[in-house]
């Protein structure tokens, strides 16, 4: 005896459990057909009954997936692909009050009439169908199922003041686009949730929000179909929308099909509206509340009685009215259109000729748009599938794999994505539909393939734009009040919870540059509450940490390796500065003064290690008197004073406290008071940073590279600068002092009065050309007379040897000279000596001199001289030695010589900081122009006092470089009066 067929109708609100109950009822029976509104929750509910009882007895059938295993008991399908007469035990029809839906509505009124299981038929949805259920299927029993919580309104809020586990519903997808992009910034991302999403996309999105890694859901009113998440909230962003023909305002009963998905279970939800949506009328707000809607009055219907004698019968057919008042006439659908589209090509009409072919026309007309791209485009691609399927039998295999190769790609943005998502699932659908291609199973898993790379690759790319991991982590760890974790590598990149938040540069904690609004603000809170423990392991690394991983900058930074750590201040000492610490406040106090001391010690060390010899001359309690004034000079100067600045100090010192000065490393220069252990390159550093920290520069001057004897002396460069750095200015270049103070030596030995000519010893220690070297000597105070003479070669001169015979060709004049360019050092008074056995017919200026490394000399260029006539060539053996041919001696090539003479003090002040700085006037000044005339013959003193006057015409001069005199004794010399005792007692 069979059972008694039982038809029920479960209807209620949103949360009441009805798919739920449906499920549970069909699991009860040996098989079963639910009918769903969506495939994303055809999917989950998919997912739900395999998790029961095991994919080997469940199906999947949608317009793009066909799962359906050989012994399938329970079928899980869209409505429109639910099939026809499987006889299946039970059948259920979700959302119902669909309907009313002027699209798909005939679709679901269909099922409400038609479809039955041979037990039980269920109707799930709204209360608002109970009438209508009720006059179209009068034996149906009816079940209230109610609300298992409350929902209430919360009116309007800004997206910024939403609370978590929140669903912002948008109407377009420019709508859902915008809301994410703004929650990114201000709360760390979304999830996007549309109806066009593939269930793959769509079921990776909704983990990204059910699994706590963002707080809120932007989606279409897809949510409002049956979709199960963990949502609190809904927020309206607009209550209007676009239904494919205009734009409508949005009916109670739809708002609260969509609002019922906040308060799943037993929570409590609510509702609300944000954005520039108004708030809604108070009688809506209690209709929803309540749960309270006018009933629906019509279902839409489209008849299911075709006729496919011709396309011309079909059309009446499809076009047919109804006549039960409570059905109302479908408005033509994309597949009705397409139909009509398609009959009016004369292709079309010759194919379809025969039921069987008008069948298979309206069965390709049904394959949904999609694209959404026209419907005229749309109607043409139909065109061609009808015309492969009539004429083959079936879509040709290249032709398929054309349409689907163009379309896998992952390259592209969010809409090129989705576009090529759309046209995909056409391709989908065509290898579900059985008979349609050759090899189905793989045309199927090929299309199936290509439309998961481009789920995962449009997930990615929602994902890349609408959620920022880093904030997201951060907040939900943050709000769960948890200990974060943070970590800084070797590169000082700082990760907490694993995300990169910046770079910790020292004590101080530098954000991601990328972080803007809210997000900077919570990237800054959680990085700071995890770096805490990270600022005490740096400070006791760092307070631990040898001198040799600290230095100092030229602008008096301080640093660890290559981080800034912090910087010299002034204090009250130039030789005891200050240190401002670079700590983040949030590290605590602890661990500023712990970074501070360590600085100290560092500053304070490399003072005491560097000044040394300043240091120990200073805390000299033995000096007295003149002795420990001028050492308390020395150090405000920081070990370098110009000799003129303190001529009369320097007077005043007798020789024994010379002396306890010298014991301190102290030279008495004829330019400058300096300490020679301060010009080393470490000291100058150190040198310039104090002096300028204590003279509050805000630039300070860098030190000269080190090893250079001169350096350019830049205009504008103060000479206080250059004498810190250890060097004395003197023309278009400065000197070093220690080497000024050699060349110093050297002058002193030259006739300065009568004028000498620069020899290699100056140039070599110099390491200028002759040209610099004249412009160095202009600078120090000295007048340099250019001229040009014959260039005497060596081969000209005979030199004697040792015996008084002319050197032969075995004796190479330049002996000597190779001598020294091979490192050996040149005897004192050698040119002297050689110059003075020259023959009388030779000059002395032709006597070869020894190379002492001198620099290139640049002579003037000389005019070309006409073009002789050729000189016969004469093999080496005839030419005498010392011959030369005639035409040769009168090709002689010139040089470049200057004459240095002492000019007076017209160079005073050049160098001298004090007196540039007080802007007094130079000798010339002072003069009124009395030295106008300072090429003539004048009284006066050189540098060491020759004495001058008119001289009488005495004819050409002559020079020569005379050795210094063996019983002169200097002065500066600790040892000079018992040596000038000596003397006397000669």
């Amino acid at each position: 005896m069979a059972l008694q067929q039982r038809i029920v109708a479960v209807l209620g609100p949103t949360n009441t459990g009805k798919t739920h109950y449906a499920i549970e009822r069909m699991l009860g029976y040996r098989s079963g057909i639910i009918g769903l509104p969506l495939r994303l929750l055809a999917r989950e509910v998919y997912d739900r009954i395999v998790a029961a009882r095991g994919p080997s007895v469940v199906a999947l059938v949608t317009g793009e997936e066909r799962i359906v295993p050989p012994r399938a008991q329970y079928w899980v399908c869209t409505v429109e692909a639910m099939p026809e007469g499987m006889g299946a035990d039970f059948v259920a029809i979700d959302e119902i009050q669909l309907c009313a839906d002027p699209e798909r509505g005939h679709v679901f009124t269909d099922r409400l009439l038609r479809m039955r299981g041979t037990h039980e038929t269920l109707f799930l949805g709204s209360d608002t169908m109970r009438g209508l259920i009720a006059a179209l299927v009068p034996q149906a029993q009816f079940m209230r199922r109610e609300r298992m919580s409350e929902l209430t309104y919360s009116g309007s809020k800004k997206i910024s003041r939403l609370p978590v586990r929140t669903a912002i519903v948008g109407f377009s997808v420019e709508n859902v686009y915008a809301i994410a992009e703004l929650l990114k910034r201000q709360k760390g991302g979304a999830a996007v949730v549309m109806g066009a999403l593939s269930p793959r996309t769509r079921n990776a999105q909704v983990d990204l929000y059910q699994n706590g890694e963002v707080d809120y859901l932007v989606a279409t009113d897809a949510i409002g179909m049956g979709l199960n998440l963990d949502i609190d909230h809904v927020a309206f962003s607009s209550t209007t929308k676009f239904d494919g023909r205009r734009m409508r305002p949005l009916m109670p009963n739809e708002l609260a099909q969509i609002a019922g998905r906040a308060g799943r279970g037993m929570a409590h939800g609510t509702f609300g509206v944000t954005g520039e949506a108004r708030n809604l009328p108070d009688e809506w707000v209690e209709a929803i509340t309540n749960h309270s809607f006018t009933p629906l009055k019509k279902a839409i219907w489209r008849s299911a009685k075709l006729s496919f004698g011709s396309i011309d019968a079909l059309d009446r057919s499809l076009d047919a009215s109804p006549d039960d008042e409570h059905l109302a006439k479908a408005r033509e659908a994309d597949d009705l259109r397409a139909l009509r589209t398609l009959a009016a090509e004369a292709e079309v009409q010759a194919r379809a000729t025969n039921p069987r072919s008008v069948e298979l026309l309206w069965t390709v007309c049904r394959i949904p748009d999609f694209r959404g791209i026209s419907a005229a485009e749309h109607a043409g691609l139909l065109g061609v599938i009808f015309g492969h399927l009539h004429e083959r039998g079936q879509i040709p295999d290249d032709f398929l794999a054309r349409q689907i190769n163009r379309i896998d790609r992952t390259d592209g943005d969010i809409d090129t994505l989705s576009k090529r998502l759309a046209y995909i699932r056409t391709w989908t659908y065509v290898a579900q539909r059985r008979g349609w291609v050759g090899d189905e199973d793989h045309w199927r898993g090929q299309s199936r393939a290509v439309e998961d790379r481009l789920s995962d690759a449009l997930h990615e790319r929602l994902t890349q734009r609408f959620v920022d991991r880093r904030t997201s982590v951060l907040l939900r760890r943050l709000k769960q009040k948890e200990a974060l974790l943070a970590e800084v590598n070797d590169k000082g990149e700082v990760t907490v919870e694993g995300q990169f938040v910046g770079r910790l540069e020292g004590f101080r904690f530098r954000q991601d540059k990328d972080a803007t609004g809210q997000e900077a603000k919570t990237l800054r809170q959680a990085s700071m509450q995890a770096l805490v423990p990270q600022f005490n392991l740096r400070a006791d690394r760092f307070y631990n940490a040898p001198d040799t991983e600290l230095d100092f900058t030229e602008q008096g930074g301080l640093m660890w390796g290559d981080q800034a750590i912090g910087k010299l201040v002034k204090g009250d000492d130039p030789l005891r500065p200050r240190i401002s610490a670079f700590v983040d406040d949030e590290a605590g106090a602890d661990v500023a003064s712990k970074v501070e001391r360590r600085l100290q010690h560092f500053i304070d060390r490399k003072i005491a290690a560097l000044f040394e010899p300043l240091v120990a001359m200073q805390n000299d309690e033995a000096l007295s008197g003149l002795a420990r004034g001028f050492a308390f000079r020395m150090v405000e100067a920081m070990g370098i004073v110009p000799r003129a600045e303190v001529a009369d100090e320097v007077k005043a010192l007798d020789q024994d406290a010379r002396g306890s000065l010298r014991k301190h490393g102290m030279r008495f220069g004829q330019y400058t008071i300096f300490m020679p252990a301060l010009l080393k390159p470490a000291p100058t550093r150190l040198r310039l940073v104090l002096w300028s920290l204590f003279n509050g520069l805000d630039e300070f001057p860098e030190a000269p590279p080190p090893g250079l004897v001169t350096v350019p002396a830049a205009p504008g460069v103060p000479a206080q600068h250059h004498l810190l750095s250890g060097y004395r200015p003197a023309g278009a270049r400065a000197i070093r002092i220690d080497m000024l103070e050699r060349l110093a030596d050297m002058l002193r030995g030259e006739d300065s009065r009568g004028g000498f000519e620069a020899n290699p010893d100056m140039l070599s220690i110099t390491g200028l050309t002759l040209e610099q070297f004249a412009d160095l000597m202009d600078g120090l105070g000295y007048k340099a007379a250019r001229a040009e003479r014959e260039k005497v070669k060596p081969v000209d001169a005979v030199v004697p040897d040792g015996d008084g015979v002319a050197a032969s060709d075995e004796t190479p004049v330049m002996d000597a000279t190779n001598q020294i360019a091979d490192g050996a050092a040149a005897p004192a008074g050698d040119a002297n000596e050689v110059a003075a056995e020259a023959p009388a017919d030779v000059p002395a200026e032709a006597v070869a001199k020894p190379d002492q490394g001198e620099a290139p000399i640049a002579a003037d260029p000389v005019d070309p001289e006409p073009a002789a006539d050729p000189i016969p060539e004469t093999p080496a053996e005839e030419i005498p030695p010392g011959a030369v041919a005639d035409k040769q001696v009168t090709a002689q090539e010139m040089e470049v010589f200057y004459t240095f003479t002492w000019a007076g003090n017209r160079n005073r002040n050049r160098g001298n900081p004090r007196r540039e700085a007080r802007g007094k006037p130079d000798d010339a000044q002072r003069s009124g122009g009395r030295n106008k005339d300072r090429g003539k013959p004048k009284g006066g003193k050189g540098p060491k006092g020759a004495k001058g006057g008119p001289r009488p015409d005495r004819g050409p001069k002559t020079f020569e470089s005379r050795p210094q005199k063996k019983d002169r004794i200097d002065p500066d010399n600790p040892f000079a009066a018992a040596l000038m005792g000596l003397k006397d007692n000669k």
